[in-house]
């Protein structure tokens, strides 16, 4: 939302108070407002989000805490955490934002019915953090699994042949070994202990704890009680749900008067109006720039060639060149929009897709600024297009990296005969039995995938060298990967911030005091997602799981789990469509 409609929105709102006589506000009372984080954020904003129907975003949460800064009628916000599943990211975002109210000279005060560990360091930004009496905390601290299946393919009759370039890489591990190699060990685990690092040194900046008494409080609350959590220090008290209001005016110092929610939403329309369910099947979203404006692209999921898409093999979500490329093309061509953020969060994909959407972002590049946002990761194929950009942000737990490259296939002739299914195979041409799914490939077809990785892994380079000058490869090429403290270091990136600080840092780059922001792939309209739905049923050979696999999944590992599992996924699935990749497959997520 601008700045110039904000403003709009708050003149609207008192000039409605005062004509429908509603009460003023008791000068003597503390006006506190209800925020509720549920779930996980979603990125992107769903394609009918102009109806107002769709998940909560990140920046959605973000930015109605900083309405929350300029509302007259608001002394406190109240961050209520239901079933929360937060990534390291989303805490850093949500922690900013929460230290802009703070810094406003507003209170905020966080609640939970339990705290797991993300949600204890969101509740570390806060002025005062309470528990539900009886509540239990979980903080043990990092654990980080890997799954190697070599072993167990061969068991089956199975054979990974995957190739990888960049000896740090690891993408191809989990399928060719029993256990991690030297480099990969050494690559995950500085990368963990960055991860380790940063969160402690959230947890005793913001809770004024020293090592030890950090230490204490990890051995009792591997699963601890709220009790303990508080004679600990990392929250300040318990109390009942039906007695928040008496302890918010003790901390307050001043009775409490409820503000109105946060959050200026678009209303779905009636379903008991049968025009109104008429209309949004005929209505068209209105995405275009009507002021100055910063547009943000979203790269958001495994990349892939063709069209975005929703509801892969695992259920996740893909970002397809095609969309990207489409929507750069209306950002360019529309003389409002004045700078590009790119907000990555993907592990990669393919080799092509991210090249095509690099050509697209240094087009853009060459009429207007272009600045990227990293999210969890911009890794491999994601980092690709992040040196499209001109300048790079970075939240402190942001990974980047893993410049290399992964191909191959796996063949299934033991399988094969194991099942007693009789294949029989014809080839015409040279490389035609090259993706036969009954052998393994020769040493010759080896070399010949490794020559033509080399080739791609050679781009990619040049392309990280053009858009980061100085940068050193043998200290950040071949698979390595870093948090924002030592990517900067190494001139991965330039600054520590989330992408409500690019955004801003972009306007005032650009001179500019009141600018919308849009977001980008645009929304659509009923019936483009009708046609997007039935004509990819009818078109694409359905390889999906059944049936309530992916909610089973997910209530059994977690979302945020899931999540990173289901893009990790979707981006090797693609093997069976391209042989080289650039991706990052492994799931790396904080317990």
């Amino acid at each position: 939302m601008s700045h110039a409609v904000v403003r709009w929105l708050a003149v609207c709102v008192a000039v409605l108070v005062f004509v429908s006589g509603t009460k003023a506000r008791d000068s003597d009372a503390a006006g506190v407002v209800v925020l509720e984080v549920e779930g996980t954020p979603v990125e992107a904003a769903g394609p009918l989000a102009w109806l107002g129907m769709g998940e909560t975003t990140l920046r959605d949460y973000v930015g109605m805490l900083h309405e929350a800064v300029w509302r007259d009628d608001v002394d406190a916000v109240f961050v209520r955490l239901k079933d929360t599943a937060l990534g390291f990211t989303h805490v850093q975002e949500l922690g900013e934002a929460m230290h802009a109210v703070r810094e406003a000279g507003k209170r905020v005060i966080v609640y939970a019915e339990n705290y797991g560990p993300t949600d204890l360091l969101l509740a570390s930004y806060a002025d005062e953090s309470l528990i539900q009496r009886a509540g239990s905390v979980s903080f043990p601290g990092m654990h980080m699994e890997e799954i190697f299946l070599a072993d167990t393919l061969a068991w089956i009759g199975m054979k990974a042949d995957l190739v990888q370039v960049g000896d740090y890489k690891g993408a191809n591990e989990m399928f060719t070994r029993s256990g991690p190699s030297e480099a990969w060990e050494r690559n995950v685990t500085q990368l963990l202990d960055g991860l380790y690092a940063e969160m402690r040194a959230t947890l005793k900046a913001n809770r004024r704890l020293t090592d030890a008494e950090l230490d204490a409080a990890m051995r009792d609350l591997w699963w601890g009680t709220a009790e303990e959590a508080v004679r600990h220090r990392l929250i300040d008290g318990e109390v009942d749900l039906d007695e928040i209001e008496d302890r918010l005016t003790s901390s307050l110092g001043a009775a409490v008067e409820w503000a109105d929610e946060l959050g200026a939403s678009v209303q779905p329309p009636s379903m008991s109006d049968p025009f109104a369910v008429f209309r949004i099947f005929t209505q068209q979203p209105d995405h275009s720039a009507t002021m100055p404006s910063i547009a943000v692209v979203y790269i958001d999921g495994a990349i892939v060639d063709g069209d975005s898409s929703q509801g892969g093999f695992l259920g996740e979500s893909s970002v397809g060149s095609r969309t990207i490329r489409n929507a750069l093309d209306d950002i360019l061509h529309d003389d409002l929009i004045l700078g590009v953020v790119v907000r990555i969060d993907s592990p990669g994909g393919s080799a092509t897709a991210s090249e095509v959407i690099w050509q697209g972002l240094r087009r853009v590049a060459a009429e207007k600024p272009v600045w990227v946002s990293v999210g969890s990761m911009a890794a491999s194929g994601g980092y690709y297009i992040a040196v499209g950009g001109d300048r790079i942000y970075m939240n402190p737990s942001s990974i980047v990296g893993s410049i290399g490259v992964v191909g191959g296939k796996i063949s299934m002739g033991p399988l094969y005969d194991r099942l007693k299914v009789r294949v029989t195979t014809r080839t015409r041409g040279p490389a035609g039995d090259m993706f036969s799914s009954t052998e393994p490939w020769s040493p010759a077809q080896v070399e010949q995938v490794r020559t033509k990785m080399k080739q791609t892994y050679d781009l990619f380079t040049r392309r990280v060298v053009a858009g980061r000058p100085g940068i050193d490869l043998s200290k950040t090429a071949e698979g390595r990967l870093f948090t924002a403290e030592r990517a900067i270091a190494l001139g991965m990136a330039d600054e520590i911030g989330g992408l409500d600080a690019c955004i801003e840092a972009l306007a005032a780059e650009l001179g500019l005091d009141e600018y919308d922001v849009l977001e980008f792939p645009g929304p659509k309209s009923i019936a483009e997602l009708l046609e997007d739905l039935f004509g990819s049923a009818l078109s694409t050979p359905g390889l999906s799981l059944p049936a309530g696999f992916a909610d089973a999944a997910g209530e059994l590992l977690g979302d945020q789990t899931w999540s990173q599992v289901r893009r990790g996924a979707a981006a090797l699935m693609q093997l069976r469509r391209e042989p080289v990749l650039l991706t990052l497959p492994q799931a790396i997520v904080v317990r």
